[in-house]
């Protein structure tokens, strides 16, 4: 579209054409004419050669409540609507009569009685093209206010010296921050970069901002794709389209509401501001006369409100209209206030001039100390010299009497109206600068997904190798399964966790979702292929569809080993139980517990407590959350969400409470007054638990291991033994590892049941506490496995290749670098901490001779290139 003052053509009808907002608002403002594609034209005329004449006789009228703009908007949308009608009563007469009227410089828009073709009327009454011309005026002058709004409040801020900390703690990284808030906080900020004047001064019409802005936001996305939508496609069901304008455009008259008043507020805190008393009284008496009150602002809204609910939508969309140009009118004086407020002393310095104010000489005492230089932010400072620029000439020098002060008034009104023809220039310019934010240009990772460094992956595949080494000493072989599953293989598994599934669109004809663990995978596995006994681990990714917190994503990996088959009773419990404690020493993490329970124990005490059979399951999900909630809020959860009576939850509390040493607790709860001892349940989980314990006491690991009644586990397939790991030092992550067993589970995919028992270490959160040592420790991590780098001080790559690839033939390690000066090599050695150096120039090269290096003992000798591998192989010790 071309610029502000000129007038540009808008083409309706043409293949792949579509009327944009923009385009319908340059139409409807008179900055641009419109043509009506010749092939349409064409097209129209072939198809309605033939019909039948017109037979209805038809007065074109305007809704009378419509401004001279919004018949223009009405007037575009209703051409476009005939142009793209594939009705072939349809005539070029309409469509040319439109243009014309559009098009002419008349400001009345009247047409005479006309003939017209039952098609024609259809269009002419059914299109809603009242209620989409209005649309598009508000779906394009609410996305510029989502835009200039932030800069006027970005000035308010400077003249408020306000605090900013409501920019700073937008996003809370769980998952559910408004993306639209975060994005005008981050916009906020880049605005105010580098500003002297923002400072500690706490205001709650300046700590809304983010949210009130990001929801106007929000809703001018919506609003933005209805319009669209209604502009370009044909006529809609009659009676259908104004219930959903309405319902599209009542949150937008909320969105403009809250935000003109949070502006209002900001605007006559402003004026509190201006520095001079005369200039504050001049300027505060303007703002009285010209700006919207908060009365007739509340009114007007109220009025919105009244019509949507009488489904008066013309009238509706008009009064929305109306809502918003009042915003912008606040918008506008909260904009001319904070100016004011920011450059006061140069009022007061043309004052003393002599230069009169609103009809008056303001008189103040000049100070003889020279005035201190205002810093503003880089964006609001581009915006208060646009302003200036503005008003360059308006007055300023050449204007005696009264008046400037209205004068100025009146300029910086019209320059905050997107019907002004330099609000274009304004509108980029904002664009330009919230767009120059790298980081909001930088694409962004979903939460909860994290990237990994080399150092960090270094730790990894460390931690990973040794993990590996623990599973297959015990005998372990590796599997891998796909990363999703038919979503019916794990719909049903993990009781109140399945809503945590990641559901994937269908894209063949078959549902699928992302692995949420690595067990149901494995027992799909075993099922399908009819094994009955198989000792697995698996090290891969799962998915969960959670709140992302510390330690806590919705990827991340997991290490799975696995006994399948009938074996020595307790005997797969048992060294599950001790390859974790193994795995946990070995990463030497600091001091963790294994707490331990058995599924028919606590069936067996839910039971005797009262509790029926049905809810077990769901009662243990809320006993899971023991180690995160206190037990009066699970109590209350059981009580008044899942309908037990008190006396069973105050029962519950009783058992809940007992944990210790695995044998002492045993030994209790094997007595001869232990209510367990009624329940045949409870009764075989006691002796299970007998037997894993001597065994877990032979083996020396019992000292790790916590036998804890709270602990129950939330997923539904656990049967008998389950057990959690818990880090115990400084950085908090929660459960690291845990397992159970799982008789059924197997079976559920197929005709066997085959008995299952494994455990799953949390990998994540274990690299978590892992980073943090090496951070507390000061450590550095070696990222590469270079033994040696290859420099060559020149630019002779032939030469480097020659002597690289002689190493790697040798299987050693090396890196090449081609540079003219020595330290870019010496540097890069030690950055990258690469024990040894080979380094030739051009006198190296015509001797035959290399240098070796020693770069932790900066010492270095030369010896014959024939013999460098030789030597290199006595050093590295191979």
């Amino acid at each position: 579209m071309a610029e502000r003052g000129e007038i540009s053509v808008i083409t309706l009808g043409g293949k792949g054409i579509s009327l944009s907002p923009s385009s319908l608002y340059a139409v409807a403002t008179g900055l641009a004419q419109v043509r009506a594609d010749s092939s349409a034209l064409d097209r129209l005329a072939s198809s309605s050669s033939n019909q039948r004449p017109p037979s209805v006789n038809h007065e074109i009228t305007l809704p009378k409540t419509f401004t001279i703009v919004e018949s223009r908007a009405f007037l575009t949308v209703l051409l476009n609507k005939l142009l793209l009608s594939a009705s072939p009563g349809i005539r070029t007469v309409l469509p040319v009569r439109f243009s014309e009227a559009l098009n002419s410089r008349s400001q009345a828009l009247e047409f005479e009685p006309l003939d017209v073709t039952q098609e024609e009327l259809y269009v002419l009454e059914k299109s809603s093209s009242a209620l989409y011309g209005v649309f598009a005026i508000l779906d394009h002058e609410s996305a510029a206010l989502s835009v200039v709004s932030d800069a006027v409040a970005a000035i308010s801020c400077e003249a408020a010296r306000a605090d900013l900390a409501a920019f700073n703690s937008v996003d809370s990284g769980d998952g559910f921050s408004a993306k639209e808030e975060v994005v005008v906080a981050s916009d906020m900020k880049v605005l105010l970069n580098g500003s002297k004047l923002v400072g500690k001064v706490e205001s709650l019409s300046v700590s809304k901002i983010p949210k009130l802005h990001g929801c106007l936001r929000k809703i001018a996305k919506l609003v933005h794709t209805e319009t669209r939508i209604g502009l370009n496609s044909g006529v809609a069901v009659a009676n259908a389209e104004g219930p959903l304008v309405h319902t599209v455009l009542s949150p937008l008259a909320s969105a403009l509401y809250y935000l003109g008043e949070c502006s209002l507020n900001r605007a006559k805190s402003n004026l509190d501001l201006v520095g001079s008393d005369d200039l504050r009284s001049s300027l505060g008496s303007l703002f009285e006369r010209k700006c919207v009150s908060s009365e007739s602002f509340s009114n007007a809204f109220e009025l919105v409100s009244e019509l949507g609910c009488k489904k008066e939508y013309e009238k509706f969309v008009h009064e929305v209209n109306v809502l918003l140009g009042m915003v912008w009118k606040i918008v506008a004086w909260e904009a001319i206030t904070g100016f004011i407020a920011l450059e006061g002393v140069e009022w007061n310095e043309k004052s003393e001039k002599g230069v009169e104010v609103n009809g008056g000489n303001v008189k103040v005492e000049r100070k003889s100390e020279k005035k201190k230089k205002v810093v503003l932010g880089k964006g609001t400072g581009v915006i208060v010299q646009l302003i200036k620029d503005r008003l360059q000439g308006k007055g300023v020098g050449g204007i005696g009497g009264s008046g400037l002060l209205e004068i100025w008034v009146g300029e910086l009104l019209l320059f905050l109206h997107p019907k002004d023809r330099e609000f274009d220039g304004l509108l980029q310019r904002v664009r330009e600068i919230v767009e120059s934010n790298e980081s909001r240009r930088l694409p962004k990772l979903p939460k909860g997904t994290r990237d990994f460094s080399k150092e960090q992956m270094t730790i990894r595949k460390g931690a990973f190798s040794l993990i590996e080494g623990v599973f297959e000493k015990h005998g372990a072989m590796a599997l891998d399964t796909p990363v999703f599953e038919l979503r019916e293989t794990l719909m049903g598994k993990y009781g109140e966790d399945s809503k945590l599934i990641y559901d994937l669109a269908d894209q063949g004809g078959e549902l699928c979702s992302l692995r949420y663990d690595l067990t149901v995978p494995f027992a799909r596995y075993v099922a399908m292929n009819g094994i009955t006994s198989f000792k697995r681990y698996q090290i891969a990714k799962v998915y969960r569809r959670d709140n992302p917190s510390k330690g806590r994503y919705r990827e991340f990996y997991q290490c799975d080993f696995d006994i399948a088959g009938q074996h020595v009773k307790m005997g797969p419990d048992f060294e599950v139980v001790k390859i974790l404690a193994e795995l946990l020493d070995k990463l030497n993490i600091g001091d963790y517990e294994i707490k331990l329970n058995h599924r028919k124990l606590l069936d067996g005490m839910l039971d005797i407590c009262g509790v029926p059979p049905e809810k077990f399951r769901t009662i243990c999900s809320s006993i899971d959350k023991l180690d995160k909630q206190s037990f009066e809020q699970i109590k209350k959860e059981m009580v008044e969400e899942k309908g037990l009576t008190v006396e069973t939850a105050d029962k519950i509390g009783t058992f809940v409470k007992e944990r210790g040493p695995p044998l002492e607790l045993l030994s209790k709860l094997k007595r001869e007054d232990s209510k367990f001892l009624e329940h045949e349940g409870s009764v075989n989980a006691l002796n299970d638990l007998d037997i894993l314990f001597k065994a877990l006491d032979k083996s020396k690991c019992i000292d790790k291991v916590v036998f804890d009644l709270s602990l129950a586990r939330g997923l539904d397939y656990y049967t008998g033994v389950i057990f959690e790991a818990i880090f115990k030092g400084g950085t908090q992550v929660g459960s690291i590892a845990a397992g159970g067993r799982y008789d059924n589970l197997i079976g559920m995919f197929g005709t066997k049941q085959v008995p299952a028992v494994g455990v799953s270490l949390g990998i994540e959160r274990v690299f978590a506490i892992m980073e943090q040592l090496h951070k507390d420790h000061s450590q550095t991590t070696r990222a590469t496995k270079t033994e040696v780098l290859v420099s060559i001080l020149g630019d002779d790559l032939p030469l480097a290749a020659e002597v690289v690839s002689e190493l790697w033939d040798a299987e050693v390690n090396a890196e090449y670098l081609v540079n003219k000066r020595v330290m870019k090599h010496i540097e890069h050695a030690r950055e990258s901490r690469i024990p040894w150096m080979v380094i030739m120039g051009e006198r190296e090269r015509s001797e035959g001779i290399v240098k070796l290096k020693n770069v932790e003992a900066a010492e270095e000798e030369e010896i014959p290139m024939s013999r460098l591998v030789e030597e290199l192989k006595i050093r590295l010790k191979r």
